[in-house]
C-alpha cells in the first residue's frame, strides 16, 4: 500500500518526535490512574487472614490504678527518759532490724531497778515473817494474802524497771532507710516525746514520713517539749504495697490472696497478691469504692514512694482453653460459625459452640480443634486490585505482651488459682 502523498513529505526527525510524544502521553495516563488517583477512590478488597485455633490461658481481671507505698514507714521514739549519749546513725543511713539508733544514759534507770528490787526484798521479808508467826486466825490469813499480792506487784515493778534499762538502747524495728534523725548527743529525752537542751534534730530528705514526722523538718525542740515528734523515721525500700479503690460492682470478685499483675508507665511488669479487702465503702464524687491493699512480690526495680502503678486483679484463670480471635466468629439467629479455607482457597463455614469471650478471644467448645485455621476477614483500604493475602499464625499472646506473662506456680481454677 502506498502512503498518502502528504506523508511522504514528512521528515524522519518529525516521525521520531511524534513517537516520543505518544509514549509520554501513554505513560502519563498510566501514572494518573495508578498513582495520582486518591487511594480512597480505589476498590477495597476483603483480605482473608487465617489464624490457628490454639490453647491459651483465659483469665478475668478487675483493673485499677494506685500508688506504691513502702510497707515499712516507722516513727521510732524512746519509751524512757534520759540524756542522749550516742547517735551512731544519720539521715540517709540504711539500717537492719535490731541495729542501734541511739542510747540514753542509764544512771536514773539503774537506780530505779535497785529501788524496785529493795522494795521487793522488804515485801518478801514481811511475808515470810507473817507466814512464820501465823496463828491460823482469819486476820492472820488475810494479812498473808495481802502481803502475797504486794510481793507480786513489787516483782512486776522490778521487771518493768529492768525493761526500762533495756529501753535505753533504741534499735530499728525493721530494715530500711533512716529518713529523719531528730535527736543529738546531749538532748534530754522525756518518755514518749522528743526533746533537746538547745539543739534541734536533723531531718533527712527523701522518703515518706508520718504526719508527726513530717513536722520535724520545720520544728525546733526544747527541753520542755511535749510534742510527739519521732526521734527517728525509717522507711523500707525492699517491701512495697499498693492501695487500690475498687468499684462497688467489682468488689465481689476480689478476694484475699488473688494474684495481681502490676506494671509501671514504662512497661516494667511485676506481680503481687491481694493482702486485704475493705468491708466499709467510701464515696468520692458519687462513686462508691472499697479499699483493697496489694502486697508486691519481691523487690521490683523502679519502685519508689508514690509512683503510679497499674493493677489487674486476676479473679479467674483457666489454662488450656481452646480459643480463636473473636473477629473470626459470626453469630446469627443464635448459631455461631467460623470459616475455614478449602483446598481452592474458598471460605467454608463451620458451626461451632462458643463459651466465654474475654478480651479479643472467644472460647470454642465444639466445632474446631487445636491447630485448625480459621478465617478472620479484614478490609484493607487502598489495596487496589493487588489481590488478597493470607497470614498464618498461632493466635497466642507473646510472652511479655501487655496482660500476658504468668505467675509462678499458676494453674487452673478461680480467685487467682
Amino acid at each position: 500500500m502506498k502512503r498518502p502523498q502528504f506523508l511522504t513529505h514528512i521528515r524522519p526527525r518529525i516521525w521520531v518526535v511524534a513517537g516520543v510524544i505518544v509514549l509520554a502521553l501513554a505513560g502519563g495516563s498510566i501514572y494518573w490512574f495508578d498513582f495520582a488517583v486518591p487511594a480512597g477512590n480505589k476498590t477495597t478488597v476483603a483480605a482473608p487472614i487465617t489464624t490457628a485455633a490454639s490453647l491459651t490461658t483465659m483469665q478475668k481481671t478487675v483493673d485499677s490504678d494506685g500508688t506504691a507505698t513502702p510497707t515499712v514507714n516507722d516513727s521510732v521514739r524512746f519509751a524512757v527518759s534520759g540524756t542522749v549519749t550516742a547517735v551512731p546513725v544519720v539521715a540517709g543511713t540504711t539500717v537492719t532490724a535490731g541495729e542501734v539508733l541511739a542510747t540514753v544514759d542509764t544512771l536514773s534507770l539503774d537506780a530505779a531497778v535497785l529501788e524496785a528490787q529493795a522494795t521487793l526484798a522488804t515485801a518478801k521479808a514481811k511475808l515470810a515473817t507473817s507466814v512464820s508467826e501465823s496463828d491460823g486466825t482469819a486476820a492472820a490469813v488475810a494479812q498473808i494474802a495481802a502481803q502475797t499480792a504486794s510481793v507480786a506487784v513489787d516483782e512486776a515493778a522490778v521487771v518493768t524497771a529492768q525493761a526500762a534499762v533495756s529501753g535505753a538502747t533504741l534499735t530499728a524495728p525493721a530494715a530500711g532507710l533512716v529518713t529523719a534523725v531528730n535527736v543529738a548527743v546531749g538532748d534530754v529525752i522525756s518518755s514518749g516525746s522528743s526533746g533537746s537542751s538547745g539543739s534541734s534534730g536533723s531531718s533527712g530528705a527523701g522518703g515518706a514520713t508520718t504526719a508527726s514526722t513530717a513536722s520535724a523538718s520545720s520544728s525546733t525542740s526544747t527541753s520542755t517539749s511535749t510534742t510527739s515528734i519521732a526521734d527517728f523515721t525509717i522507711v523500707g525500700t525492699s517491701s512495697w504495697s499498693l492501695a487500690l479503690a475498687i468499684g462497688e460492682s467489682s468488689i465481689a470478685n476480689v478476694a484475699i490472696n488473688d494474684q495481681v499483675e502490676l506494671s509501671l508507665a514504662d512497661g516494667t511488669a511485676f506481680f503481687g497478691t491481694v493482702q486485704s479487702v475493705g468491708i466499709l465503702p467510701s464515696a468520692t464524687s458519687g462513686a462508691v469504692t472499697y479499699p483493697v491493699v496489694v502486697a508486691v512480690t519481691g523487690t521490683p526495680a523502679g519502685l519508689y514512694d508514690g509512683v503510679a502503678v497499674t493493677a489487674k486483679i486476676v479473679y479467674e484463670r483457666r489454662t488450656n482453653v481452646l480459643t480463636v480471635p473473636s473477629a473470626a466468629v459470626t453469630t446469627a439467629n443464635g448459631v455461631s460459625t467460623v470459616s475455614t479455607l478449602d483446598a481452592a482457597g474458598a471460605a467454608v463455614a463451620k458451626t461451632v459452640t462458643v463459651g466465654e469471650t474475654v478480651g479479643s478471644v472467644t472460647e470454642i467448645l465444639t466445632g474446631v480443634a487445636e491447630g485448625d485455621e480459621v478465617v478472620v476477614v479484614t478490609f484493607t483500604p487502598g489495596s487496589g486490585n493487588s489481590g488478597s493475602t493470607t497470614q498464618r499464625g498461632t493466635g497466642t499472646r507473646p510472652t511479655g505482651a501487655p496482660g500476658g506473662g504468668t505467675f509462678p506456680g499458676t494453674g487452673t481454677g478461680t480467685n487467682g488459682g
